[in-house]
């Protein structure tokens, strides 16, 4: 069910392969837990254009959807996990941040739910 949307300036991917970063952030996720293997989906989008604050320089911000019912705790867990491991992996990149959002239950449905 989570889903990981990593948004990276395209320098990110020459530093470190596409699915090297996908990967780190997939085993940061399962390691918390909250999860399991085959939930977890990951996809990456590398910009060539950007401004970031006036700058060109490189970032990363993963934005998380994840089922409702975890608590504070258990996100807080979550981000401060996926942005460690994507600091130890890449130090070099100046920005690295993520935000998690709900998905509501009640208004959640896909083909398997038919």
């Amino acid at each position: 069910m989570p889903h990981f949307i990593i948004d990276c300036s395209e320098n990110v991917i020459r530093m470190r392969s596409a699915d090297e970063i996908m990967q780190e952030v997939f085993d940061a996720a399962l390691s918390t837990d909250l999860f399991i293997a085959s939930e977890i989906k990951i996809r990456i989008n590398p910009f060539s254009y950007y401004n970031n604050g006036n700058s060109l320089d490189d970032f990363i911000h993963v934005f998380s959807y994840i089922m409702e019912g975890r608590n504070t705790d258990q996100k807080s867990k979550l981000s401060k996990a996926i942005v460690t491991k994507l600091n130890e992996i890449l130090p070099e990149v100046p920005v690295i941040s993520i935000n998690i959002k709900d998905f509501e239950k009640a208004n959640y449905f896909n083909k398997t739910m038919i």
